[in-house]
């Protein structure tokens, strides 16, 4: 998993997205935040997928370990319960 990147987007850009260029297949197959605002997409390597480039909201590159801190927040986890990996 060392080589895969994600970005946190809104939701409303779902239809953006160029999903043969991520690991995602569709937009009904990503995480969303608690309150459905946000969302995440990864891909393998350091280049940006270029449909994500063009993307308004978008945060990051991160990187795994990264983005675990992040869906451990209170933002992204349900009922305090957190991922390990």
């Amino acid at each position: 998993m060392n080589n895969i990147y994600y970005i946190i987007l809104n939701v409303t850009e779902l239809s953006a997205i160029n999903f043969a260029e991520i690991l995602q297949t569709s937009p009904e197959t990503v995480r969303k935040s608690n309150d459905n605002t946000k969302t995440f997409v990864k891909w393998f390597g350091e280049n940006i997928p270029l449909s994500i480039q063009a993307l308004q909201t978008k945060e990051g590159p991160y990187t795994h370990s990264e983005i675990l801190e992040i869906l451990n927040t209170k933002e992204w986890t349900a009922n305090n319960s957190l991922i390990n990996s």
